[in-house]
Order: C-alpha cells, then sequence, then structure tokens
C-alpha cells in the first residue's frame, strides 16, 4: 500500500491520510442528507436516492484514489442538484426525472468527449474568467433562495413574489440550525454543517417536530426505484440542449477551479506551473457523472472540501480511500439519513451559496464590461429558477458588450458557438 500510493515520496504516512480522509468526508457528509431530500422532490424514491448518493460518491472518490492517486473526493454536487430538480423536472410537466437522468447522462458523455479530446482548454480560455466565476457565485444564490423557501424563511406572495414567511417551530430551528453553522465556522470547526444539520435534527426530535421510529441503521435501501431508469431518448430533445450544456458547463467550470486550488494545496503543480494529474482529474468526473445517472442522482463532481482533508495533512490517493470507505459506511445509516426533515437540511444549503457567492470578490465588477454579464448570470438564475438561464444571459451579454465595445475580433468561434446555443435555449429551452 505504501509503495502503491507513495507515501514516502508525498511525504506522508498512513495515519495522516486515514485523518485527511476522515477530515474531508466529515466536511462534505452534508451532501448525504441534503441530496435526497432535494432530488426525492421529483418523485424518486428517499431511501433509493439515500444508496445512489452513498454509491456514486464511493465510486467517484474510488477512481480519484485507485486510477488518479490524489487526495481528492467527489459526490453529487450541490448546485446540480437544485438545477436537477427545481429548473429541470418540477415546473415542466412534460421533463420527468428519467429524461433528467438522461440529461446528467448525456452531459457526462459529452464532458467525457471534451477532456479526452483536448477541447476543454480551448473552451475553458474563450470563456472569460468573470463568466466562470459569475456562474459560480450565482449558482450560490440560487442554492441559498432554495435553502430560505425550503425552510419556510421566504414564502410566495401573489404581489411581491415573496416575502418573509411566519416563524414556525420548523422555521425558528431551522434558524437556530443556520447560528449555529455560522458560529462553528467563525471558529473553523471541521465538519460545521453536519454538525449543523444533526443539531437541528436533535431540536425536532426534542420539540415533537421529528418523530423516530424503528432502528437508525438498517441495510441499505434498494437502488431498484431509480437504477437505470434514465431516459436518455427523451433526453435527445431541442427543448433540453440547453439543459446538457449547462450541466457540462457547471460541472467543468467547477471541476477545474476545486482540481487548481487542492492542486496547489496539495503540492501537486509543477514548477511550469502546469497541473498534475488534471486530465485524469477530470476524466475521472466524467466517469462518476455517468455512473452516478445510471445509479439514479444528479451530476457527480470534485468538491472543494477536499481542500479541508488536504490541510490536515491528504497528500495521497489513500485519503480519497478511507473517504470511499466512510461513504460505504453511511449506507448502514439510511433510516436516519431518510428521516432528517427539509428545516433540518436547508441551513446547509444557506451557507453552502454563502460559500459559493464569496467568488464575486474576484470579478472586476468596476468594469462596466465585466458588471453586466456577470450581474445577469448571477442575478438572473435565482430570478427565473435556473442556472442554464442565468448561463445563457450571461453569454449572451458578453456578446453584446463585446460587439457595442467594437471588441468583436476578441470573440473567440467557440463562445459564438456558445452565444448561439444560450439563444437557443432561452427561445426553445426548458
Amino acid at each position: 500500500m505504501k509503495d502503491f500510493f507513495e507515501l514516502e515520496k508525498r511525504g506522508t504516512t498512513v495515519k495522516r491520510e486515514f485523518v485527511g480522509g476522515l477530515t474531508t468526508f466529515l466536511t462534505m457528509a452534508y451532501i448525504v442528507f441534503v441530496n435526497p431530500d432535494i432530488l426525492s422532490q421529483t418523485g424518486m424514491d428517499k431511501g433509493a436516492l439515500i444508496t445512489a448518493t452513498c454509491l456514486a460518491g464511493a465510486i467517484g472518490t474510488l477512481i480519484v484514489a485507485l486510477w488518479v492517486k490524489a487526495p481528492m473526493a467527489m459526490a453529487p454536487g450541490m448546485g446540480l442538484n437544485a438545477f436537477f430538480t427545481y429548473s429541470l423536472v418540477l415546473p415542466h410537466e412534460n421533463v420527468t426525472w428519467e429524461m433528467a437522468l438522461g440529461v446528467v447522462f448525456l452531459s457526462g458523455i459529452f464532458f467525457l468527449f471534451l477532456t479526452i479530446s483536448k477541447i476543454r482548454q480551448k473552451i475553458i480560455n474563450a470563456i472569460p474568467d468573470s463568466l466562470r466565476l459569475a456562474v459560480g457565485a450565482g449558482i450560490g444564490l440560487f442554492i441559498t433562495f432554495i435553502g430560505m423557501k425550503n425552510m419556510g424563511l421566504i414564502t410566495a406572495h401573489p404581489a411581491t413574489l415573496v416575502t418573509l414567511g411566519e416563524f414556525t417551530q420548523p422555521v425558528v430551528l431551522g434558524l437556530v440550525g443556520l447560528i449555529v453553522i455560522v458560529v462553528l465556522e467563525t471558529y473553523k470547526v471541521r465538519g460545521s454543517l453536519l454538525i449543523g444539520i444533526v443539531t437541528t435534527y436533535v431540536l425536532g426530535l426534542t420539540f415533537g417536530e421529528i418523530s423516530l421510529s424503528g432502528s437508525l441503521m438498517s441495510m441499505p435501501p434498494s437502488l431498484s426505484p431509480i437504477a437505470f431508469k434514465l431516459d436518455i431518448l427523451g433526453a435527445l430533445q431541442l427543448s433540453l440542449v440547453g439543459a446538457i450544456f449547462s450541466f457540462m458547463f457547471v460541472d467543468l467550470f467547477d471541476s477545474v477551479g476545486t482540481i487548481v486550488a487542492c492542486s496547489y494545496q496539495a503540492d501537486m503543480v509543477e514548477k511550469d506551473g502546469s497541473i498534475q494529474k488534471i486530465d485524469k482529474m477530470l476524466e475521472a468526473d466524467a466517469i462518476a457523472t455517468v455512473a452516478g445517472s445510471l445509479l439514479g442522482t444528479s451530476t457527480t463532481t470534485t468538491y472543494v472540501e477536499s481542500a479541508s482533508g488536504i490541510a490536515d495533512g491528504a497528500r495521497t490517493g489513500l485519503a480519497s480511500l478511507f473517504t470511499a470507505l466512510f461513504f460505504i459506511c453511511a449506507l448502514f445509516f439510511a433510516p436516519f439519513i431518510g428521516s432528517v426533515p427539509s428545516f433540518a437540511t436547508s441551513p446547509a444549503l444557506i451557507v453552502v451559496g454563502a460559500f459559493m457567492f464569496r467568488l464575486v470578490r474576484q470579478i472586476d465588477i468596476a468594469n462596466f464590461e465585466v458588471a453586466i454579464p456577470t450581474f445577469l448570470t448571477i442575478i438572473m438564475m435565482p430570478l427565473t429558477y435556473s442556472i442554464s438561464n442565468g448561463i445563457s444571459m450571461g453569454f449572451l451579454a458578453h456578446i453584446v458588450v463585446s460587439v457595442a465595445g467594437g471588441k468583436v475580433k476578441t470573440i473567440s468561434p467557440i463562445l459564438w458557438i456558445v452565444a448561439a446555443l444560450s439563444l437557443l435555449n432561452l427561445l426553445y429551452g426548458v
């Protein structure tokens, strides 16, 4: 094992890798609660989703551990699970969750093709950093909005569209959970999101909002209600083209950003600035997305929470192997995970959204040509309840501003193609 993972070469030990792997799992374990809660609103079986989430995390992370040999972990991604449920399935009667899984599958196939063919780098180079950052920040705002809605902190209003909700007991308990997470984050406590969810859950039990019957542990729920139920043919329609490319672009931007950030922290950068194993990492990301869609979950991606494990000493794939094993262990706590209500997971959504929104600090808002496209990208996501609409508006606005500013020659052919797809998405997409 030491030779396979090159522990001595990387200056680490089995104990240090175990601690790093555990830290990574604890900081991202909230997804085991949140992902089934979000996706089950489409009509998918929640127990099966718990199994799919844990297995997708375990399989994706195992690929990273044994093939890439990097200290990074994967799981169904936040933001894209919200897009799956709230933008793709719930608002459209003609889009089933089976078709949405087909969309995820196709986005993974396209992502894998882009990575293998090296087109990926051309796309990354063609798209301005400001738009890539705006996509992440916009998804953060969208997730926070969803968290507040699911908690009941904000509700629908016929005159103003949204308004402050009533402070019922579940809302108050959710706010207490939010405060717990914020306080723990202030003191940089590892696993603050998970602790916040569990704290809110315990308070829910104490005040009678949650009733627990039976054991907290059991054999994992069957995958049969959702596994291999994806409708690929149903996803191959013009109205879903924008959704396919939105899933692919968001996964691409998110994964590249996460891998680069974690690689610098883990000393996986060459002297010329190139990132070690980035092609393998992105290929693993795409393969994990395809595998996850077959299991029955939304896009699987590399988690930035891996940085917490790296900070605790993780340097090789052995840490990822331990993280994958913890995901497998989580399978046996399905009764507990399945009994966690939305008001307990919503605080985590709000805080994760805030984390993602911090990307705006890297955007040159003072530059008007940058400000308009990025602002439209960010604001259109929560206002239209759609990540793809935000991305489309941002790309089109960038083209308009560039043309108006006499910078047509700076627009690459790839960006013109993306803009055309964006227009098709706004005109004919779901």
